[in-house]
């Protein structure tokens, strides 16, 4: 892959000399905080008519603080790579709290954060002391969305579906273009339960890379829900990564629903049948 972003040759470079460190879940650490309704309403959504609590994506605007002291809190313990508080900043899941025009300062927000916390991290340190020792890259975080392109959300009817492909693209699109527009490095299309969902993520992505003539570096990574070693649209990680091969990503991963023992020999599988690291 040709990338066009300057930070993209340090990543290959530093992949070939060490192994790399992500950050872990940002939703966990959330939870640890207590947060209430007005943390997630801050000064700006006061009179907003829906519940906001639980919206974690949102305190990128209304509790920076919160999100700054994670990243922080991530690259301290070693992390080479930090992920952008926006799993589900995306107009499909923002729709749930009447947010979805807000995705895009949501996103910028987050990204802001990020690098905010890159920067105190390492300050004091020398440009010598950061290309050698502790370089960071921030990654964009696009969730899987709230809703599936291969499943009905309704039992008596098979046929209907909740979203359709080109509306999950458009999502993928806008959030993926407020991130590129703010600086990340890389974009994270994660957590995928549903592989047609990942594949419009794939063609948002795709096609805004064409047409911006730009390319930057794309993690992918799956979710295995039980031991069947399926996703939960029912395909096996052979299918899953026939289905995204031609997407070619960097890296290539499972994340989410098991626990590391559980996951193991799923990633063990992944790691024999994969080209990609």
């Amino acid at each position: 892959m040709n990338y066009t972003k300057p930070s993209a040759d340090r990543l290959l470079n530093m992949l070939e000399q060490k192994i790399i460190v992500f950050d872990g879940a940002m939703g966990t650490m959330i939870q640890q905080q207590a947060l209430t309704e007005d943390d997630f309403r801050g000064s700006s959504f006061l009179e907003h008519p829906s519940p906001l609590k639980g919206n974690n994506d949102l305190l990128s605007i209304t509790r920076p603080d919160v999100i700054e002291n994670i990243h922080l809190e991530f690259l301290e313990s070693g992390a080479n790579i930090i992920g952008t508080n926006t799993f589900n900043a995306n107009r499909i899941s923002q729709a749930d709290y009447k947010l979805e025009t807000s995705v895009s300062d949501i996103n910028r927000a987050a990204v802001e954060i990020a690098r905010k916390a890159v920067t105190k991290f390492q300050s004091g340190k020398s440009a010598e002391e950061i290309q050698s020792d502790h370089p960071i890259f921030v990654a964009g975080s696009i969730g899987p969305t709230n809703r599936t392109c291969s499943m009905s959300p309704d039992v008596n009817n098979p046929a209907y579906r909740a979203v359709t492909f080109d509306q999950i693209a458009e999502a993928y699109r806008e959030q993926a273009v407020a991130l590129i527009e703010s600086g990340v490095d890389i974009l994270l299309l994660e957590t995928s339960f549903d592989t047609l969902n990942m594949k419009a993520g794939i063609y948002a992505l795709e096609s805004y890379f064409e047409e911006e003539g730009i390319r930057l570096p794309v993690f992918l990574s799956v979710t295995i829900t039980d031991a069947s070693g399926r996703t939960l649209s029912g395909q096996t990680l052979d299918a899953f990564y026939n289905s995204i091969h031609h997407a070619k990503p960097l890296f290539l991963g499972i994340n989410c629903a098991l626990g590391a023992k559980e996951m193991r020999p799923f990633v063990e599988e992944l790691a024999h049948i994969s080209e990609f690291p």
